[in-house]
């Protein structure tokens, strides 16, 4: 099966004719065949504004158990711009930004949610900034519809992971921006397993600005982000990105070599003091151990977690694994067994707005 993971080779994206720019949108889905169709809808009449511009767009297949395949494939069929990465299992939302972004060929490059949380004409307010010079635009929520335990963990999990972190992450947003092509060819680079783009994106550098937008509520389905997954990707940006809980191990060892001392102190005193009411402290006997049993495992799971990431990385596995990548006018440009990494796509067409109602500039 073909791994396009290995290696993110530096790519020069040649200019549209008249000197149009390509701008990629990367498009991770997975299980989204209620609404996958009315997005592309959508994101078509948004770009349909912009005919001055060519467009990709890099839909991800992210191990899709519901048919949502087949929808993509016909889309494909009918729309010239659009191709379809299809991973062989399920490899996770950040996987699959990381998929499209290593085969866009834009000279910028979106990365966007299909469920319509992200509104497709808020991008084209991403282009309008980066044609005004920013290398990196944000799109940061001023509002979201979820539920209230959501808007709040979240809130406070990009606050937190803020102050613990050297990295200026930008509070409220997700994964939802636009790359230049300099940027994105940078973030290539980046090929760690525990993967928080967000992260990594801020990380970089380069001229970096914000879009707030309001976010809509999700046009169909169900999230695909429930408490585990996460937690995890918490766990994945503070591990990643800061060194917070293991110097909080040692405050913690501190404080609780302190409580020690005075437990001493209290122990000691007492039987000089009061020998006659000094009895075995059964509970506060308990009460220590249990309380240093709980640290030392809270210490051990700390330490286990930056431990597993060394491991992961140390196994050197491909980040994912391609089955397909399909295109307009062919069932599958990339064969079984085929490096699509090696593998060049055929450049995108510019089609004059009218055309075939694809919207691509004939400049």
């Amino acid at each position: 099966m073909p791994d396009i993971s290995r290696r993110a080779p530096q790519v020069h994206v040649p200019r549209q004719r008249g000197g149009a720019a390509l701008v990629s949108y990367v498009l991770p889905v997975f299980n989204e065949f209620d609404g996958i169709r009315h997005f592309h809808e959508e994101l078509v009449a948004a770009l349909c504004e912009r005919p001055e511009y060519a467009y990709e767009l890099v839909y991800v297949n992210d191990g899709s158990a519901d048919g949502t395949l087949a929808v993509l494939e016909d889309i494909a069929k009918n729309d010239r711009r659009v191709r379809v990465v299809d991973f062989a299992r399920n490899f996770g939302h950040q996987m699959a930004i990381t998929a499209g972004i290593d085969v866009a060929r834009g000279d910028a490059v979106i990365v966007m949610d299909t469920d319509l949380q992200d509104p497709p004409r808020v991008s084209l307010e991403l282009i309008d900034a980066w044609r005004d010079g920013a290398e990196i635009v944000h799109a940061r929520r001023r509002s979201r519809q979820d539920t209230f335990f959501k808007r709040t963990t979240a809130h406070a999990f990009y606050r937190v992971l803020r102050s613990s972190t050297d990295v200026d992450i930008p509070l409220d947003t997700g994964d939802f921006r636009l790359m230049d092509r300099r940027a994105a060819d940078e973030l290539r680079r980046f090929r760690e397993r525990s993967r928080f783009v967000r992260g990594m994106v801020a990380s970089m550098g380069f001229r970096q600005s914000e879009v707030t937008f309001d976010r809509d509520e999700r046009f169909a389905g169900e999230t695909k982000y429930p408490l585990k997954k996460m937690a995890r990707l918490a766990v994945d940006g503070l591990t990643g990105f800061s060194t917070a809980p293991l110097r909080l191990i040692t405050k913690l060892g501190f404080a609780v070599l302190a409580l020690s001392l005075l437990g001493i102190a209290y122990a000691l005193g007492m039987k000089v003091l009061r020998p006659d009411i000094t009895v075995s402290g059964w509970t506060m006997l308990m009460v220590v151990v249990l309380f240093l049993g709980g640290v030392q495992m809270l210490s051990l799971g700390v330490l286990g977690s930056y431990i597993g990431r060394t491991y992961s990385e140390v196994q050197g596995r491909p980040l994912y694994t391609v089955r397909q990548i399909i295109a307009h006018g062919t069932d599958t440009t990339i064969a079984h067994g085929t490096d699509t990494a090696a593998a060049p796509a055929p450049a995108p067409v510019p089609v004059p707005v009218g055309g075939d109602g694809t919207g691509h500039g004939d400049r």
